[in-house]
């Protein structure tokens, strides 16, 4: 036996590379041991660096070696008969483990699995020797061996292809050497470390080692316990394995004449276009859903899943580099996620307006650690101090991470050890863990009953009634679920709305709304592209991710204890994985993990009849859809526009077209001329025709927004921004840039009882009038390559800017206003520019002090019957 020596690993200085690494390697830890019983050298392919080990009597060191083989490896997917081979393995260990009464039993079942008995033997170099070095305690051992008995044992170590046979290493010799390497730090004698090492080497060794694996084991500790209905871990992989089976895919493609499919328990399945309500078509009733649902505001509540990583917008920090997520895109001047509270506070200054009372609606919002989604969404709140609605109306509940998986094997995608890669689980985990954080509780305890739910890169959802009508009729209906839908795109990446029938075994016909994923498309046997005649998707409508939910039918979901509270699990296996390892070596590969879809839950809800009614059943259903026109109700900002794709959809490009669609279609019923916008092509390179945005607060019923605008014109290259609620357009002629910012929009902010700043409706807001004015100026630069349009960052030569401070207000009557001007209005004060012999005079007088509070004048806002009218004030 050779005498006990010191090891010091040194990694290669340049990365050695023959192709790219399989996607199941991973870099094994360097750190130091101090035992080697046998002379050997090790020579195997690693991802990322290729070493050899030598010993003597004295020292082993690293060297750079030459490679043996040119020829990839690839490693080849297993049969098929293998994964159900392996399917019923994992079933029989659950099986066995669910009939476990503690969590000893468990761990006694699992130590009878092959896989855990050749890990974790009790040998001298076996792995419950690392477990004991790290002190993990018997809750982490039992989350380690699932891990293994799931056929991950990979994760725990790298797993090698060797080069050729001469230097070929078995998979146990390898393990032994990371046991080894652990050792040395059990070992270590400080007496014993020459001039080699040092304890204190050691120690970050161990440290090295213990961090990932902590890491690991949080990660595998949110799967076994919030995927516990299930099967937790090891679940997780049998329902993985299920999905890539082609044999189990063969059994879920349905035939929507007739087919009997044990997993739907039923005997005969349809599929049928839903009906609902067009509220583009019937503006009288969508007037009066809208109103229900501004009555019905202080019962709502208002949900965001913004756990989605986003990786297709390529978001990064320009400061740090770092990646960021979907919700922190900078679009049109502020993030996504303040567009969503800045539409949410326009519907409760329309409810204040109306009934004159103040209310804050409480915001749920699902984050992830995928990118530092928690923190930067919490920091974002924080900077912006909760949006003056006080951080007690805001629950933020962090949605765990899932593995990815190969697409050929199933088998857990790692960078390193320790280190699988981990994405969110979709957004239909919303339910399970809703209930199993509080937030529905939370909800109730604001006396709130419904809720409405819309996605982050959606930047079009809450125009004119879409989101008020829907929450209407769910309340006044006292339904379950609702959609807001529209036509579908072909090639959009969206699923359909459809209407379920089924005949269940009992002999009883279930019937209820639901959709289908763009993924599962194939499986349905529906085509996507091209409409061709006949097809499937023809006639269905989108399914938009915009729902109305009734908070006690979701808790009784999420608290099922069952796979219902998962809802829609697909393993989407179209969009490559891509990851960055810890080199910095970009990886793309064939992958995917189990995704829960947010809107399935509407399978719960099915209504079950004595005899087929189809024809007549869908209005007394519990779940319902509304439609409107698309550009009302999805336009997304949710991919990085690339020259190579020739289509502005689901870019922020296309979505701020349709913004200025919807603008253009507002202001021409108002007898203001606008330009024609035209096809998306038309724009791929040269941004969009013209600028209109407009504060959701004008309206953001278009009802009462029509009614603050009349006659006029917007020339074609104009801009035209509106940053007040309380405004006044009378016949403008627009030719440039015109900008109207207030610092109060809606309201001013007071310190409550709990020194926080709340925003009060309606409390010294800025004001503007127009009356009669031309403004004339140059305008955008629209030649310079600066300009994204979509962030609002743009080059001007000339505009006309109007900013208001505080309770500043601003009029303008019978005048031009050309060239360069801005006018800054400061709080307490009012402008007036008038017609004057160098072109205009300004006039600057302080606010009487009786009208501080509530301005010279103000739009008081009346209902009749199923419509709002607006009477303007003037003190």
């Amino acid at each position: 036996m050779a005498r006990a020596t010191s090891i010091l690993l040194h990694p290669y200085q340049q990365p050695f590379l023959s192709s790219q690494p399989t996607t199941s390697q991973s870099l094994l830890p360097l750190i130091s041991f101090s035992t080697l019983t046998t002379n050997k050298r090790l020579h195997f392919r690693r991802p990322f660096n290729t070493f050899y080990l030598s010993s003597n009597s004295s020292s082993i060191c690293c060297c750079q070696i030459t490679r043996v083989s040119t020829a990839p490896v690839e490693s080849a997917p297993l049969p098929d008969c293998d994964f159900q081979d392996e399917i019923a393995r994992l079933q029989s260990l659950l099986s066995r483990l669910s009939s476990s009464k503690n969590l000893k039993d468990k761990i006694r079942v699992l130590d009878c699995d092959s896989r855990v008995r050749q890990l974790f033997s009790a040998r001298k170099i076996g792995f419950s020797r690392v477990v004991t070095s790290l002190n993990l305690d018997i809750y982490d051992l039992f989350l380690l061996k699932c891990l293994v008995a799931a056929g991950q044992e990979h994760v725990l170590y790298s797993e090698f292809d060797s080069f050729d046979t001469k230097y070929e290493f078995h998979r146990s010799s390898l393990k032994s050497a990371l046991y080894m390497l652990v050792e040395m730090i059990e070992n270590l004698d400080a007496n014993n470390v020459g001039k080699v090492i040092k304890k204190k080497d050691a120690k970050d060794g161990k440290n090295r080692v213990l961090a990932p694996l902590k890491k690991l084991l949080r990660t595998l500790r949110e799967i076994e316990q919030f995927y516990d209905c299930i099967g937790g871990i090891i679940g997780y992989q049998v329902m993985v394995l299920e999905l890539i089976s082609p044999s189990t895919s063969e059994r879920h493609t349905l035939n929507w004449s007739h087919h009997l499919d044990e997993t739907m328990k039923c005997q005969f399945l349809e599929i049928h276009v839903p009906k609902g309500l067009d509220l583009a078509q019937n503006t009288e009733y969508a007037s009066q859903a809208a109103l229900w649902g501004i009555e019905g505001l202080p019962e709502m509540g208002e949900i965001y899943p913004l756990g989605g990583s986003g990786d297709r917008l390529g978001l990064v920090d320009p400061h740090t580099g770092e990646c960021l997520p979907a919700a922190m895109l900078p679009y049109c001047g502020r993030t996504l996620l303040e567009g969503l509270i800045r539409d949410l506070q326009a519907r409760e200054f329309l409810y204040f307006k109306i009934y004159g009372k103040q209310c804050i609606t409480p915001v749920a919002i699902m984050t992830s650690s995928a990118k530092n989604n928690h923190e930067l969404v919490t920091s974002l709140c924080e900077r912006l101090k909760w949006f003056g609605r006080g951080q007690s109306s805001f629950q933020l509940f962090e949605q765990p991470l899932v593995p990815t998986v190969g697409a050929e094997d199933g088998q857990w995608l790692i960078t390193g050890p320790y280190t699988p890669v981990c994405k969110p689980g979709g957004h239909g985990v919303i339910w399970k863990l809703a209930h199993s954080k509080g937030v529905f509780k939370w909800f109730y305890g604001h006396g709130r009953k419904g809720a409405t739910v819309r996605q982050v890169s959606n930047v079009v959802a809450a125009t004119d009634v879409t989101l008020l009508a829907l929450a209407g009729l769910g309340l006044r209906h006292r339904k379950k679920l609702g959609f807001a839908s529209c036509t579908r795109k072909s090639g959009a990446t969206e699923g359909i709305n459809v209407l379920i029938e089924k005949k269940n075994l009992d002999g009883k016909w279930a019937y209820g709304l639901s959709c289908i994923e763009y993924t599962e498309f194939d499986k349905f046997g529906i085509t996507d592209g091209p409409f061709y005649p006949h097809s499937l998707q023809e006639e269905f409508p989108a399914n938009t991710n915009i729902l109305y939910v009734d908070l006690a039918s979701a808790e009784k979901v999420g608290s099922s204890g069952n796979a219902d509270s998962l809802p829609g699990i697909v393993l989407n296996l179209k969009k490559p994985i891509t990851y960055v390892d810890h080199l910095g070596i970009q990886h793309s590969v064939s992958g995917g993990r189990l995704e829960c879809t947010m809107q399935n839950i509407a399978d719960n809800f099915l209504n079950t009849y004595s005899s087929r009614c189809y024809k007549d059943v869908e209005d007394a259903l519990d779940t319902f859809i509304v439609y409107n026109e698309r550009k009302r109700v999805t336009s997304s900002a949710k991919k990085k526009k690339r020259n190579t794709d020739k289509s502005l959809r689901q870019t922020p490009d296309g979505s701020l077209l349709d913004i200025i669609r919807n603008a253009a279609d507002l202001l021409s019923h108002c007898d203001i001329e606008v330009p024609e916008i035209k096809d998306n092509d038309k724009y791929f390179h040269s941004g969009p025709p013209f600028l209109i945005l407009l504060h959701p607060a004008l309206g953001p019923l278009w009802e009462v927004t029509r009614q603050k605008f009349y006659r006029g014109s917007i020339s074609d290259g104009s801009e035209l921004q509106v940053e007040v609620a309380e405004f006044l357009w009378r016949d403008v002629q627009l030719d440039g840039s015109l900008i109207v910012v207030a610092e109060n929009i809606m309201g001013s902010t007071r310190i409550d009882e709990a020194g926080e700043p709340i925003l009060i409706y309606g409390h010294r807001c800025g004001r503007c009038k127009l009356q009669n004015v031309k403004v004339l100026n140059r305008g955008i630069d629209w030649s310079s390559s600066e300009n994204i349009y979509w962030k609002l960052d743009v080059q001007r030569f000339e505009a006309l800017k109007v900013i208001l401070h505080g309770n500043a207000e601003f009029e303008a009557k019978d005048v031009v206003l050309q060239g360069n001007h801005v006018f800054e209005v400061p709080n307490g004060y009012k402008m007036q520019i008038t017609a004057g012999n160098s072109g205009f005079s300004v006039r600057l007088d302080p606010i009487e002090k009786g009208m501080m509070d509530c301005g010279s004048w103000f739009w008081k806002y009346k209902l009749r019957g199923t419509h709002i009218q607006l009477e303007m004030i003037e003190l």
